[in-house]
């Protein structure tokens, strides 16, 4: 007889390949999305070391509200997961209804509070002073798109919660396609257009995003795969109890990707009072390391799902297998990336800018990217892993502490009381993302392994 915890070898390698086919189309999606950021700071970099620094800054504040749009419209994920493993498909039409109403005035007032605040948060932090202006100018620009942002991710839980990944695949792709001659125009000036530089970089990214928003709803009310649903059969109005309900899962995890995120964004804050050039470097680097990151958030995706359809059709045994698959795949992925950041730093930080001088900072903050690759991946996978439970709240506390009570801590003794700079930061980065992998993995093996 086979102890009750031994792996089930050949149902662990179908899961492994169920959950690949989840997540290919993800992992794709999400490079797609970083794949925008990425363009932007590219066609930045090329036009002069002023933009790219202004729009390095505006972005690192807009990513502040993306994180928290996007934390909140994920509870839409696991909730459509745990219906359609429960075969309960006549309810996924109205929750998906109830998400749109909570998405759009969301959106709204994030976009709005991005456009004022910002502003204040360069002046708080003391942002180089020739830097502010442009800067501004971007995240305004850029936050009209906000309520699409919120809208596309509604729509995103709920094809991605009935096991169809593809669409935020061709959507994600299609956005990215879309960008890089629509920013190339309105930034350098082509075809009679002003050249509006960090300006029309936020305005291209905020056309793309409604763009993409109105495309994937099209697709939804076109596609036979979703009529059984009934997503737009009627007219609902807001239902307070599922609005809260899907707050009740999202706010949490809003909150623990702001956690993350923020540490990011701080540190970056902190970096803009060391020069452009410091700026522009870390950019890169951490444009890099999100690149690899969004394969981690992919396949995290797709955990979610696997582990959501195991809860709603009562497979205790399936939630294991799934966070298992899941989590080795997120490891062997990061590997790959590691050993490519700790190989040819300065080859991809090339690929960036002509710059000698950023090149060289950036290719040793690589290295140190490098280095937390396997802990950015492994988090990244339990966290995915406990959302498909729908715990979020005790995961919010752990990355809180992860982040804000060692990471940014340690970054910032390094970086400014011991001297290391930038590079000290980056080390905060290592200390937090690793505890909270560590706490988070604990967690999700503690809750499974009691289901029987």
């Amino acid at each position: 007889m086979k102890p009750i915890l031994a792996p089930d070898r050949p149902r662990l390698a179908r899961e492994i390949g169920a959950t690949a086919r989840l997540a290919a189309p993800l992992v794709l999606g999400q490079l797609s999305a970083v794949g925008m950021s990425v363009i932007d700071v590219v066609l930045a970099g090329h036009l002069d070391g002023h933009t790219l620094g202004s729009v390095a800054v505006g972005t690192n504040v807009w990513v502040l509200g993306l994180v928290v749009i996007i934390g909140v419209m994920m509870a839409v994920q696991p909730s459509v997961a745990q219906l359609h493993g429960a075969r309960r498909i006549a309810a996924i039409g109205p929750l998906f209804r109830q998400s749109l109403w909570l998405a759009f005035p969301f959106g709204v007032l994030v976009g709005l509070a991005l456009a004022l605040a910002g502003p204040l948060l360069f002046d708080l932090i003391g942002v180089e002073a020739s830097l502010i202006a442009d800067a501004t100018a971007f995240l305004r620009a850029i936050a009209f798109g906000a309520p699409a942002l919120a809208l596309f991710f509604a729509l995103r839980g709920l094809s991605e919660g009935i096991g169809l990944t593809r669409p935020t695949m061709y959507f994600g792709l299609f956005g990215l396609i879309l960008l890089a001659p629509l920013g190339y125009v309105l930034m350098y000036g082509a075809f009679g257009m002003p050249r509006m530089g960090a300006l029309g970089c936020g305005i291209a990214t905020a056309i793309v995003l409604w763009v993409q928003c109105l495309a994937f709803a099209w697709y939804l009310a076109r596609r036979t795969h979703y009529r059984a649903l009934g997503l737009f059969a009627r007219w609902d109005p807001p239902d307070r109890r599922a609005i809260g309900e899907l707050l009740r899962i999202g706010v949490p995890m809003s909150v623990t990707l702001f956690m993350e995120a923020s540490l990011f964004v701080a540190i970056a804050l902190a970096i803009g009072r060391l020069g452009a050039e410091i700026v522009a470097s870390h950019q890169i680097a951490i444009n890099v390391s999100s690149v690899a990151f969004m394969v981690a958030v992919g396949i995290g995706m797709a955990t979610t799902v696997r582990v959501g359809h195991a809860v709603g059709r009562g497979d205790h045994a399936g939630v294991r297998r799934a966070a298992a698959a899941g989590m080795l795949m997120t490891l062997v992925t990061q590997v790959i990336s590691a050993s490519l950041m700790l190989g040819i730093p300065g080859v991809i930080a090339a690929l960036y800018t002509g710059d000698r001088a950023v090149v060289a900072l950036a290719a040793q903050l690589l290295i140190l990217a490098g280095i937390f690759q396997l802990s950015d991946g492994l988090q990244a996978a339990a966290n995915g892993a406990l959302r498909g439970l729908k715990d979020t709240r005790i995961p919010m506390f752990y990355t809180t502490f992860a982040y804000w009570g060692v990471g940014m801590p340690v970054g910032w003794w390094l970086a400014f009381e011991a001297g290391h700079g930038v590079r000290g930061m980056w080390f905060g980065l290592i200390a937090g993302l690793s505890m909270a992998a560590i706490l988070l993995t604990w967690r999700f093996w503690r809750l499974a392994l009691r289901l029987r």
